[in-house]
């Protein structure tokens, strides 16, 4: 592997949830696709952009800044899924799913954050 992030758990398992996230704007309605379906999205692409950009060879302050970023981003998608689910385009079992994967990850993220020097 050439890359460091391409080695950390927590950008591997952010890629997972970008694909669980892309398959679930799929069924939002055609009035959401650049309303939620656009931001939830970006949000959940966020999470693993920030942590490769993060890794690349810079200083452990400034890794730990873009984990910061993906954190926040992380915490936009769960906020993304609560606006599915109030305006009823994201079922019971598919916001838990996604939102207890995300605080999982968010906190994988923090522990990682922290053990940085």
């Amino acid at each position: 592997m050439a890359f460091k992030f391409e080695e950390l758990r927590v950008w591997d398992i952010s890629i997972g949830l970008t694909a669980e996230v892309n398959e679930l704007i799929k069924t939002f309605p055609t009035d959401e696709r650049f309303v939620l379906s656009s931001q939830i999205q970006r949000a959940a692409d966020s999470v693993a952009l920030n942590i490769a950009e993060g890794s690349t060879g810079q200083s452990n302050a400034e890794f730990k800044k873009f984990l910061g970023y993906s954190i926040r981003s992380a915490i936009e998608v769960v906020s993304c899924l609560y606006l599915g689910k109030r305006r009823k385009i994201i079922n019971d079992a598919d916001f838990l799913r996604l939102y207890n994967s995300y605080e999982t990850l968010i906190v994988k993220i923090q522990a990682l954050r922290n053990s940085i020097s």
